[in-house]
């Protein structure tokens, strides 16, 4: 039997709600919005944040699903409208590219990439387009420093994330027209557990403890630290509130400093 759709008056989709940047997200966005749509592969991560979103006092629908496979945005969004019967924002938020170099990159490596953070952002937001026009609502797309400054040791990541700038300004010009916000947002190096695994197996590797590592890091990207979770999750809370209706084909950068140019 189907369920009734839940009378809400806000919904949010958050894809990558899983861990990090994305589960930050979600709780976050639990305090402005009646209901949450939980999405990302690891089911019982989504449960956990789930439960977490419903103490709160917000609902969560939980939808383990990749995003990178090309039917499943459309049915992510005829799942939410099934339950919640609008959608007034999504957050693009899944998606890690692996930092190897461009030489050494494979095709397939490089494909997959960009399958879930970029196509998959750009499927999930066509997707969800027509109820955000009817919502007036907005979208976030998120892309990366490394989009200003390309190296190469992470050429995928740089390329992706420039590429997520390009496609949310072109979004966004289409919603000038149809009442639907669009940006992006450019974080720099975040302490998420990806991060932590990664130093854990770095800092030994070359010496260090993990404490040492993680004061090392940030200092060779001339910054003071890593940036939490959280701090990002606020910018996003920001970008879909009301307060920010009138941001739209913004590339707002959040990272310590790391980047200096003008």
């Amino acid at each position: 039997m189907n369920e009734e759709i839940a009378m809400v008056k806000s919904v949010a989709i958050v894809t990558g709600a899983s861990q990090g940047i994305g589960r930050a997200t979600a709780l976050r966005l639990a305090r402005d919005f009646e209901a949450l749509v939980l999405v990302a592969r690891n089911r019982e991560n989504l449960q956990d944040t789930a439960r977490q979103i419903e103490a709160i006092g917000a609902q969560a629908l939980v939808l383990d699903a990749d995003i990178s496979a090309p039917g499943v945005p459309s049915e992510v969004v005829e799942q939410t409208l099934a339950r919640f019967g609008r959608i007034d924002a999504l957050l693009n938020i899944a998606g890690a590219v692996p930092q190897i170099d461009l030489f050494e990159m494979t095709d397939e490596q490089w494909h997959d990439g960009a399958e879930l953070k970029l196509h998959g952002a750009r499927r999930m937001t066509l997707a969800a387009w027509p109820a955000l026009k009817a919502s007036r609502g907005s979208v976030v797309l998120m892309s990366g420093n490394s989009a200003d400054t390309p190296k190469a040791g992470y050429a995928a990541v740089a390329t992706i994330n420039a590429a997520i700038v390009a496609l949310a300004k072109a979004f966004a010009d289409r919603g000038i027209q149809e009442g639907v916000q669009v940006n992006s947002v450019l974080p720099g190096p975040v302490m998420t557990g990806r991060r932590r695994s990664f130093l854990e197996k770095w800092a030994p590797a070359n010496g260090m403890s993990v404490e040492e590592a993680t004061i090392r890091f940030p200092q060779n990207a001339g910054i003071s630290r890593f940036g939490e979770p959280e701090e990002i999750a606020d910018l996003l809370a920001f970008l879909v509130s009301p307060s920010a209706k009138w941001m739209t084909g913004s590339a707002l950068r959040i990272d310590g400093g790391e980047v200096k140019s003008v």
